[in-house]
């Protein structure tokens, strides 16, 4: 079938090629949405209950991707103690451009500069959330091919990871279900507006269907796998350890688990409606999987029929999504990363990881990764576990402000963003240690940066900050942004601003 291995290539290739490190960035300031949803002037509950978010990072106009960028490719070589002689490529996954040429990827060749390695390819990779997911494939792919001659290190955006084989997060082969259409759901066609135009209807209905026909595709590749092997078996959920996914919101998560089991409930040929996950649903099968998008009955039905599976599988996902808000490319990784940081060593050991990424436009995969074996201490599964370990206490460092400043924020970022000859305004104080900062743009449009001493580890200062700014009130972004009118009454999605966005 289309996309099978045959299996005499098998032997050739590098084993375990995935993941070896990873690392994650996040502002060091955060708006608390339940503060931001009386500041909007909305229903309480609308950000908190309705998108299930808690807190929201964001940048001044002292970050940009470039600086993100540089931040988190240099903590990872620290960290990690990678010579930045050994990385043979460098991708750059990202849906934000500040330039229609430059890559941000020679911008990143400064840090290989005193090692005097140039010999570094890739490049960047852009189409709106799954920029970052492409950008990985193109790593793995060229870590199995006969271009490889070492290391990889990936990046996009807030989040690096390094790529090798013998990885303690090795992608499984042939596994990868992908569907790809056009359709005008998010994008951003004012090239000098950060923000996007949505259509919150399209989008939702552009997700689901897209993480169906995924799904499907992903089931019937491993369904031939195991007839390959020898077993006769059909792939549900409960062939996943866990399960992550784009996340622009914590609460489409979890109506896209939800839909998982709906796709598993249609799919067997002979459910148990009389006990187990399936019990109580015989209503709902003859539906037709895309007639239900906007079904609320299904939706709240099987919500409340894959709860436990949520709590089990997906739920410590969503760490950095509730806290941070939609990091749009990495968003899905930052939910690899918030499972890896709150479970040990031994309970990912063996387990298959299924990742669903989606960017609008539109484009989505669904696959899988196989968690290595091997949990003992000094393991290269404990040594990435133990990296992100902290990540809790990092979100914890953050510096809480309020949306009077964050609107302030967005506002000065709205005006200044795309101007030459300028001086950032922001506070270099506020940024967290190691972290890179814009400190001008010339008058030719060229970027320069610096970064803050990582040896400076005083304390981030305790409470609001107070804004500079007289009291005219300024709307946050959540409000501002374009919105095509829904021909039909629907939910909408409101997708959050996070910084470079």
């Amino acid at each position: 079938m289309p996309g099978s291995l045959p299996a005499v290539c098998e032997a050739s290739w590098p084993k375990d090629v995935g993941i070896i490190a990873m690392e994650v960035y996040v502002p060091s300031q955060y708006v608390e949405q339940a503060e931001l949803e009386e500041f909007d002037g909305v229903g309480a509950g609308k950000y908190t209950v309705g998108l299930g978010q808690a807190r929201m990072g964001f940048c001044s106009d002292r970050e940009d991707i470039s600086s993100l960028c540089l931040t988190v490719v240099q903590r990872l070589m620290e960290h990690s103690g990678l010579s930045y002689q050994s990385v043979g490529r460098l991708e750059v996954g990202t849906e934000t451009i500040i330039d229609k040429s430059k890559s941000t990827k020679t911008v990143l060749m400064q840090l290989f500069e005193e090692s005097g390695n140039t010999d570094v390819e890739g490049v960047d990779t852009t189409n709106a959330c799954y920029g970052g997911t492409a950008a990985l494939f193109n790593a793995v792919n060229w870590v199995e091919s006969s271009s490889w001659d070492g290391y990889l290190k990936y990046n996009y955006n807030t989040n690096t990871m390094l790529v090798g084989p013998n990885a303690p997060l090795a992608f499984e082969r042939g596994l990868r279900g992908t569907h790809m259409q056009h359709a005008y759901d998010f994008y951003k066609p004012d090239m000098v507006s950060e923000y996007p135009v949505v259509d919150g209807k399209l989008s939702i209905q552009c997700y689901l269907s897209a993480l169906d026909r995924c799904y499907s595709i992903y089931r019937n590749k491993i369904h031939a796998q195991w007839q390959r092997e020898g077993l006769e078996k059909h792939c549900s959920l409960e062939d996943f350890g866990f399960m992550v996914f784009h996340s622009p919101y914590c609460k489409l998560v979890q109506k896209s688990l939800a839909r998982l089991m709906l796709n598993d409930f249609l799919c067997h040929p002979s459910p148990d409606t009389e006990s187990g996950p399936f019990s109580g649903l015989e209503a709902f099968r003859d539906v037709k999987i895309e007639d239900t998008y906007f079904d609320r009955d299904v939706e709240k039905t099987f919500m409340k029929a894959s709860s436990e599976v949520f709590e089990n599988k997906t739920k410590a996902s969503l760490l950095i999504s509730n806290q941070n808000g939609n990091m749009y490319t990495p968003s899905v990784y930052g939910c690899l990363a918030s499972v890896l940081a709150q479970h040990a060593p031994q309970q990912l050991a063996g387990q298959r990881i299924g990742v669903f990424s989606y960017g609008s436009g539109f484009a989505a995969t669904l696959y899988s990764i196989k968690v290595t074996q091997d949990a003992t201490p000094g393991s290269a599964l404990d040594k990435l576990v133990s990296s992100l370990c902290d990540l809790q206490a990092r979100l914890d460092s953050r510096k809480k402000v309020s949306p009077d400043v964050f609107a302030q924020n967005m506002k000065l970022r709205e005006e200044t963003h795309h101007l030459a000859n300028y001086i950032p305004q922001g506070s270099v104080e506020e940024l967290f240690p190691g972290t890179w900062y814009l400190t001008r743009v010339d008058e030719k449009h060229r970027r320069q940066y610096a970064r803050r001493s990582v040896s400076d580890d005083r304390p981030l200062e305790a409470g609001l900050l107070a804004s500079s700014i007289a009291a005219e009130h300024i709307p946050s972004p959540l409000k501002k942004m374009p919105r095509i009118p829904a021909t039909t009454a629907g939910p909408e999605v409101l997708v959050i601003s996070n910084g470079d966005h």
